[in-house]
């Protein structure tokens, strides 16, 4: 699609920055409120036809949202880019405001304009899944913080003191553990509710070594598969792709794997990988064989994950859950 006007927007909690280009060249520099008043003054102001404008941003999660409802109810074309990807695409800089950044953000997308991939907004049942699991996860690293803390008491502190300490946490610890299970009980129900996402859970766990915590991940980072189709981008993605460094005849380093990804993903990936690696018999003869030939035992974890972000992609496809048994049929 050709566009004829790019609007770089720089999101932060309380305002919105706007740069609007077109020829190359900055007709409007705007900042307003973040929120849907503010979205509607720039439109007035700019005068521009939306459905000839490109919306370019960085992700900044809910910040984002009330520029992304109001945008894609009127269906105007969104790009969300990755803030590292469009500061590298700029080489060195100097200086930096809400100001500058939005000018930034406005002509890579007028310069990238052809690569642009365009943002789909995800279910409501996507978003309330991603806020749950989001607390889930402020909940547990709650409840690891209070219980390091008293366990490292125990070194230094007297008894007295200690007990002390655990009778004054122990009704925060209930709490949250009471908040915890409610958290899980609210996922669980949500999923449920839905038919899709409901299919897509029991499709994903059905593959050995994969949980409920990691196939929600998946779900919420997948858009339901619908961002993500192709499992090699996926696993890049999830920075458990090794990539070649070398060049020449003297710089010849390992293959190994990008710090550029979702180390959510690949932190879950990484538990999935040793649980499978424990229950799956399959995978638990190929690490032994591969760490036999004298492997290094993370490049073979590191396989076992491309392992199993293979078959849950396959299973998705297929639409069918997975089966350690089948075989391939000869034509």
């Amino acid at each position: 699609m050709n566009f004829k006007h790019f609007i770089g927007i720089d999101v932060s909690k309380s305002t919105l920055d706007f740069c609007l280009i077109s020829a190359g060249k900055v007709i409007l520099r705007l900042q307003t409120e973040n929120n849907n008043k503010g979205v509607e003054s720039f439109v007035r102001q700019s005068g521009c036809a939306l459905e000839e404008s490109l919306f370019c941003m960085e992700h900044t999660g809910i910040y984002n949202y009330p520029l992304l409802d109001y945008l894609s109810e009127k269906q105007s074309s969104i790009w969300l880019e990755s803030a590292l990807r469009i500061k590298h695409s700029a080489g060195m800089q100097r200086g930096k405001s809400d100001k500058i950044d939005a000018e930034r953000i406005a002509f890579y997308a007028y310069r990238n304009q052809d690569n642009a991939k365009l943002w789909q907004p995800a279910r409501q049942v996507i978003k309330d899944l991603k806020s749950l699991t989001a607390l889930r996860t402020r909940l547990i690293n709650a409840k690891k913080q209070l219980k390091s803390s008293l366990q490292e008491g125990k070194r230094f502190l007297t008894k007295t003191l200690q007990k002390k300490m655990q009778l004054c946490c122990q009704h925060s610890l209930k709490g949250l553990e009471k908040d915890l299970t409610a958290v899980n009980k609210q996922l669980e129900e949500l999923i449920r509710s839905d038919e899709e996402l409901n299919r897509l859970f029991n499709l994903v766990t059905s593959v050995e070594g994969i949980g409920a915590v990691t196939a929600r991940e998946i779900l919420v980072t997948t858009n339901e598969f619908k961002d993500f189709t192709d499992p090699k981008k996926y696993a890049c993605y999830a920075g458990v792709v090794p990539f070649q460094y070398r060049s020449g005849t003297s710089i010849r380093g390992k293959d190994r794997v990008s710090h550029l990804a979702n180390k959510t993903v690949k932190t879950l990936l990484h538990m999935s990988a040793l649980s499978a690696i424990n229950h799956c018999e399959e995978l638990k003869k190929y690490y032994q064989r591969k760490v036999l030939q004298g492997k290094n035992r993370m490049s073979v974890i590191n396989a076992v994950r491309n392992k199993l972000v293979l078959r849950i992609f396959a299973v998705v496809r297929n639409n069918r859950k997975y089966d350690k048994n089948y075989r391939y049929s000869l034509a």
